[in-house]
């Protein structure tokens, strides 16, 4: 199947596609490619490295060319030498074949959930934004990434088990503090499509307790914080297959809050769900303190409450000691934002 980015494009652009893709895996020092329009050959670069991961070494571009012609020389900004590339990449695909071959024989759903959780439990966000973070070298060489580098990490692995998986990218907003462009995944099950960001999962859970609040959600659910898209992908229209969804841990009904906090204040765990009976309301928040104060005070004890309000997830841990806050709430993807 031809990738994603690549059908998106018109001919003149997939030549240029086409150009790039052999000169970068040529490693050649400078190349040439048919001239685009303005911010053309710049988009071609980006959704190239969008569907091959692999071409983790080369960064940036420059390019030269003169009026009367019709191709530009490219000149790759290569991020090593071209010895030490081949020891990465042998490096890389040996990781890649190795992390993939426990889930060789599994369903596509069980072969996803390995593939965000092995991220959620190996990989920490690099604040400090390394050149390296922003590729599958660093994700899976060095266990650090950013969302782009996390995004692409994820691509490599759902291609090395046949599922279909895409990069989406959207914009920056300064005004909301959202200081860089965002990358996270769009990934196809049994025909139909699910967004996928584990940056954000990640920032919010630990190796040993991990979330799972954007793990298959449909555009509705993943908008609500997630800013709009610099290119277009399939449309995510199934709610259905969300994680808290599929495990029984979505509610509608606020005594089916109250009946689940008993029971994990009883067995001495936190609880962690989703709400799905209407908006999140200031109301609705104050009644689940309500009913997490009373069930923690029966086997004395405190609640300890912290909450995602784009995505209406709510964590309690029933603890023995009274806490400073009562109520967190909960940011995902701090490190993509202003301080």
């Amino acid at each position: 199947m031809e990738p994603y980015y690549y059908q998106t494009l018109s001919k003149a652009e997939q030549s240029s596609y086409q150009a790039m893709q052999a000169g970068l895996q040529a490693f050649a020092p400078s190349f040439p490619v048919p001239l685009l329009e303005n911010r053309a050959l710049t988009d071609v670069f980006m959704k190239l490295r969008l569907d091959c991961p692999q071409l983790f070494y080369a960064g940036t571009f420059q390019y030269r060319y003169y009026p009367d012609s019709r191709n530009a020389e490219l000149i790759p900004a290569y991020l090593f030498e071209k010895g030490k590339l081949k020891e990465h990449q042998k490096a890389l695909q040996a990781r890649v074949e190795k992390l993939v071959r426990p889930v060789a024989r599994c369903g596509d759903e069980e072969k996803l959930l390995y593939i965000h959780d092995f991220i959620c439990k190996n990989v920490r966000y690099d604040k400090l934004k390394k050149q390296y973070s922003h590729e599958i070298i660093g994700v899976l060489g060095h266990g650090v990434g950013v969302c782009e580098g996390i995004a692409k990490a994820v691509k490599i692995l759902c291609d090395a088990l046949q599922i279909q998986c895409i990069i989406a990218l959207a914009e920056n907003n300064p005004e909301k503090g959202v200081k860089y462009r965002h990358a996270w995944n769009v990934v196809r099950l049994d025909k139909k499509y699910y967004h996928l960001d584990c940056t954000f999962d990640l920032s919010l859970g630990n190796p040993e307790e991990i979330r799972y609040d954007y793990f298959r959600l449909s555009d509705k659910q993943i908008f609500r914080d997630h800013e709009r898209l610099v290119w277009r992908v399939p449309a995510c229209e199934d709610a259905d297959r969300f994680y808290y969804k599929k495990k029984k841990l979505s509610f509608t009904k606020t005594e089916e809050v109250q009946k689940r906090a008993a029971q994990a204040v009883k067995k001495g765990k936190p609880l962690l769900f989703h709400w799905r009976g209407g908006y999140m309301t200031r109301e609705i928040v104050q009644e689940f303190l309500r009913i997490f104060k009373e069930e923690a005070a029966k086997k004395e004890k405190f609640a300890q409450v912290s909450l995602n309000w784009a995505q209406a997830i709510v964590k309690v841990r029933f603890i023995e000691q009274l806490p400073t806050q009562e109520l967190t709430m909960e940011e995902a993807n701090e490190g993509e934002k202003e301080e």
